[in-house]
């Protein structure tokens, strides 16, 4: 007999506190003792999580207007720019924008947690006057109670798959993949394995737009497929990609957040960055998804890239496991490399059984996507065309 379950059967479990909630990990050993079918009568939410670093991360922000009103052309937030061509007191402020008199050493995203903490930001804001808007420069210092609206929106963050990072030249490089030492000296990945979200909804059965999710420490969404969304590529017989595929824009409320699960990195000689926590449900709603979230470091697969090569395209010197490189080394042609990843997989134990907590009291409801995210979406490539004489 074909077990169904529905979102609406779930969410009435949980509401009445009988919904079993487990991790990713903890699933795979319930499904190896009882087998797909047991398990899948059995649990009815998994929780998967990842904290890693993603460039493509920032905040929209609203300050409330002047008296008199201004209309902002060129705004500075602790002296990092962010971006005013909005409306008159909007603003975007990206995590890798650097401040203009520090640099690298703090940038967008340090305003970001610096407002999360509750600390006073230096605002300076410059227009060039109009008749309903006639102030020309505003100075002040603002916190997250201070102005109206303050929401984290990632155009792309919860890679599905990502590249391992390794450099065959002869000196050192410094890469978002972090350090890479010369002649293959070291290996760096960025992933929570099986643990990660979109390893475990490999297909978007359950993740999609308007999935409610844990984001930095508090509620989110789901919001769009996130940019340089990749469904249309490589995958495994069971639907797991190759090498990076799908992403997810996410929305929350910024003043809830928590610098415990949101944290500003700096990346030596390349620049500023974020390391987002982010957790989604996945509600067992067959045999088929409880075979997704059962899915094992082992049985997952990226291709190692050769980050020296300074083109879009880049060879792969080979795929690995993830379990490979969790082990703390691999052996390529011969040679034993040691491996690091850049993801915390203790930070996204963390998230995984924050939000177990939050579902198994009741506080969190599972929402059902309005909308799947698309199978066949390609990835395509900046030309460049050069003007003839």
């Amino acid at each position: 007999m074909t077990i169904k379950k529905s979102y609406e059967e779930i969410n009435e479990k949980i509401k009445n506190g009988e919904a079993v909630v487990v991790t990713a990990e903890e699933v795979i050993d319930i499904v190896k003792e009882k087998g797909i079918k047991e398990a899948t009568k059995q649990v009815d939410v998994v929780t998967t999580a990842t904290f890693g670093p993603m460039c493509s991360t920032g905040a929209f922000l609203n300050f409330g207007h002047s008296d008199p009103p201004i209309r902002m052309s060129k705004v500075h937030l602790n002296g990092v720019e962010a971006y005013a061509g909005l409306a008159a007191v909007d603003v975007y402020i990206g995590a890798t924008e650097e401040s203009e008199d520090r640099g690298a050493e703090y940038g967008g995203a340090h305003v970001i947690c610096d407002l999360i903490e509750g600390k006073k930001i230096h605002l300076m804001a410059t227009a060039k006057g109009t008749d309903c808007y006639p102030c020309k420069e505003v100075e002040t210092y603002i916190t997250k109670d201070s102005i109206n609206e303050a929401y984290l929106f990632n155009p792309r963050n919860c890679y599905q798959n990502y590249n391992a990072a390794i450099n065959t030249s002869d000196k050192r490089i410094y890469t978002y993949m972090g350090i890479l030492q010369p002649n293959k000296g070291n290996i760096t990945y960025s992933t929570s394995g099986q643990l990660s979200p979109l390893f475990n909804d490999p297909l978007y059965r359950t993740i999609g737009i308007g999935t409610r999710i844990f984001l930095a420490g508090t509620v989110g969404y789901v919001s769009w497929q996130g940019t340089q969304f990749n469904s249309a590529c490589e995958r495994d017989e069971r639907g797991i990609p190759l090498g990076g595929a799908g992403t997810l824009a996410v929305i929350g409320d910024l003043k809830n957040m928590s610098t415990d699960y949101i944290r500003p990195a700096v990346f030596e000689k390349y620049g500023t960055s974020m390391f987002v926590g982010l957790g989604i449900p996945i509600p067992i709603l067959d045999e088929d998804v409880m075979k997704s979230v059962s899915i094992e470091d082992k049985d997952i697969y990226t291709n190692i890239i050769d980050y020296s090569i300074q083109r879009r395209s880049k060879p792969s010197l080979g795929k690995v496991s993830y379990a490979e490189l969790r082990s703390g080394k691999v052996i390529l042609e011969n040679k034993e490399i040691k491996t690091a990843p850049l993801s915390s997989l203790q930070k996204a134990r963390e998230i995984a059984e924050e939000l177990k907590t939050w579902i198994k009291n009741g506080d969190f409801l599972i929402q059902e996507p309005v909308q799947s995210l698309p199978l066949n979406n390609k990835l395509n490539s900046l030309e460049i065309v050069e003007e003839e004489v």
